[in-house]
């Protein structure tokens, strides 16, 4: 009788992916809760990047280095955002990400990712979703987007996703700093 329930094969399978990401030295990015402080006296504080931690972006997952598993959420990066222009809502709201990015405490140029949601796999033992993550006739399966359908298994998806964080194809990862 097999005793693997989905959520100790996520947990094997991220264990896997961390050890090959480690030995590599693959870059990883800021893991940070974004806060919007409360008024005080009628104030309005800006809101701040408070740092969680470090996590290697796996397209739709985030994983920690002790296995910790995230849904990807927003990312932003700490660099110093343009003047603002006004022009639309959402603009200005990344641009307010990204400032309190760079006033964080967070290397220039460092990508940060906030708004991550850890994935319950108790929820894959019950046989329910959990963010990306489904169980599919006994197999973990990762969802490549919420309105596709398109979904692979997690063992070849994290294969996929280390191999070119770990070896990006045609100098995709190279910058010019």
């Amino acid at each position: 009788m097999d005793d693997v329930t989905p959520g100790r094969a996520v947990k094997a399978a991220v264990a896997a992916a961390v050890a090959r990401l480690e030995a590599a030295g693959a870059r990883d990015e800021a893991l940070a809760d974004y806060v919007v402080p409360k008024r005080v006296l009628g104030l309005q504080r800006a809101p701040r990047m408070v740092p969680v931690g470090r996590v290697w972006r796996l397209g739709v997952l985030l994983v920690g280095p002790g296995g910790e598993i995230f849904g990807t959420g927003e990312v932003t990066r700490a660099v110093a955002p343009r003047h603002p222009n006004n022009q639309a809502v959402s603009q200005e709201l990344r641009r307010e990400h990204q400032l309190a990015a760079f006033n964080g405490p967070f290397a220039p140029g460092d990508t940060v990712n906030y708004d991550a949601v850890p994935l319950d796999l108790g929820a894959l033992d019950r046989g329910e979703p959990s963010g990306p993550l489904l169980v599919v006739d006994g197999e973990v399966l990762v969802r490549w987007s919420p309105s596709s359908g398109a979904s692979a298994p997690l063992e070849r998806y994290l294969a996929d996703r280390v191999g070119l964080l770990v070896d990006p194809p045609g100098g995709a990862g190279e910058t010019d700093r």
